[in-house]
């Protein structure tokens, strides 16, 4: 039996992925909590979560500028491998809860984010063709999302007292420490392919643009080559589409800082919920896993099918319905003041633990239904600039998600909630007005081609 080379490195990159960013994930779900016990124990640690956050997306928002650039020189290979190594130094400096290691671990973080995340979209892009681009991105995603549920099921597991003691916390970082250096380990083993491939009709280019060539690593003049990608990446920024689909990806950041890092926090500092709430942590961050399976099974697997019935745009429409759901739920079921610290408010009704998990899976089907979007059309609009393209992409959900986790601390969250609901509905009218436009533009072309050969 012989296995094809391209689609083994896609699963050991979903694999690896799947295996840093379940010590990653269940990290930021759990870093406010974690940090506040901390705090408790040590009253000389003044290390916060949203700080740390912030620093995080901020330091990648700026890094997303140079990765194409340190890409072009080092090949994603090399890029994916130094961010996983920058992943693990993160996780592995909660072992000793210092201020200046936090932070310090936090900027690291940032770096390696976005070589990691520029390097996978690039590489991914190595390892297909025409017939398996869609195949290939809903495989990963599928993969990829599989880290909700591993060490958020070990959290739920873990937290069963309100108080989490020194013991408990140094287990569960050891942990995602080692699983987080497995899921590093496994990335080592990719290997190179071939460096173009062609992408047919099938997945929505012309044929003048059917030829997608993969840049190697500079060889003879690579600070010319880094600065030209960095110059093509602030071009491709201020293209009329970018600038509207920017709006979106802003919208993607603000919900990723709030059911990344906020959503779970308030279950757990709501004492109303009952003393289980800490475990409650983990099995919410199991539920916007499902949500994201979920979503990304539908429109990632399957996504040709589906957008061939009900269209790119009710994706989203559908998206924009579920998140609303679930932020409507949100405000009724949750305190205003608990994404602080413990509280005994309670919000419009009575904590309940289920409708808490219901706003969990709709957060994680919602954002499967935005981002698997997004990643079709950037692929359809930008076959020629793929690097730079999810790279601003990443720029300008990081940016939105660093400033997001900067107001968290002191914003309640009656107010985040305003925030979200006014930028998805901006979000999801730039995002349908590009994809009409662009949907028009193939249609036309498409009847101009029909008209020439007959």
């Amino acid at each position: 039996m012989i296995i094809d080379r391209s689609f083994l490195n896609v699963i050991i990159l979903s694999c690896g992925f799947m295996l840093v960013f379940t010590a990653f994930q269940t990290m930021g779900n759990i870093e406010k909590t974690v940090l506040q016990s901390i705090r408790e124990d040590n009253p000389n640690f003044t290390g916060e979560a949203y700080t740390s956050l912030a620093i995080i997306y901020a330091v990648f928002a700026t890094c997303n500028w140079l990765a194409p650039s340190y890409i072009s020189i080092t090949g994603p290979r090399v890029a994916i491998l130094t961010g996983a190594c920058c992943y693990v130094l993160f996780i592995g400096s909660f072992l000793w809860p210092q201020d200046a290691v936090l932070y310090g671990a936090s900027c690291i973080l940032g770096f390696g984010a976005a070589l990691i995340w520029t390097g996978h979209g690039q590489y991914l892009t190595e390892n297909s063709d025409s017939e398996t681009m869609s195949r290939n991105a809903g495989i990963f995603w599928a993969i990829f999302q599989c880290s909700m549920f591993a060490g958020n099921l070990f959290v739920y597991i873990m937290f069963t007292h309100p108080k989490i003691d020194a013991s408990i916390r140094i287990l569960v970082f050891s942990v995602l420490t080692g699983l987080a250096t497995l899921g590093m380990c496994l990335l080592i083993t990719l290997r190179k392919v071939s460096n173009s491939l062609v992408l047919g009709e099938a997945e929505g280019v012309s044929s003048a643009d059917k030829e997608l060539r993969i840049p190697e690593p500079a060889r003879n003049k690579p600070l010319l080559t880094a600065w030209n990608a960095l110059i093509d990446a602030f071009t491709l920024f201020i293209t009329p589409r970018m600038l509207l689909l920017s709006l979106t990806f802003i919208y993607t950041g603000l919900v990723l800082t709030f059911y990344s890092g906020i959503y779970s926090s308030c279950i757990g500092f709501t004492e109303a919920i009952g003393d289980s709430r800490k475990s409650l942590i983990g099995l919410s961050g199991i539920f916007i896993g499902i949500g994201e399976v979920i979503g990304g099974a539908l429109f990632g697997i399957f996504s040709s099918k589906v957008s061939r019935i009900c269209g790119v745009w009710s994706v989203v429409i559908i998206g924009f319905c579920v998140h609303m759901f679930a932020f409507i739920t949100i405000f009724i079921n949750l305190p205003n003041d608990s994404p602080f610290k413990d509280t005994d408010n309670i919000g419009y009704i009575n904590p309940s633990p289920i409708l808490a998990m219901a706003g969990s899976l709709a957060l994680g089907f919602g954002d499967a239904c935005f981002n698997t979007q997004v990643y079709s059309l950037l692929g359809l609009l930008f076959v020629q600039q793929s690097a730079p393209a999810f790279a601003l992409f990443k720029f300008c959900q990081s940016v939105a998600a660093a400033i997001s986790f900067a107001y968290s601390s002191v914003v309640y969250l009656h107010v985040q909630l305003l925030i979200l609901i006014v930028t998805i509905i901006i979000g999801t009218i730039t995002f349908c007005f590009v994809e009409y436009i662009t949907r028009r533009e193939r249609e036309n072309t498409q009847s101009e081609s029909d008209l020439t050969s007959e």
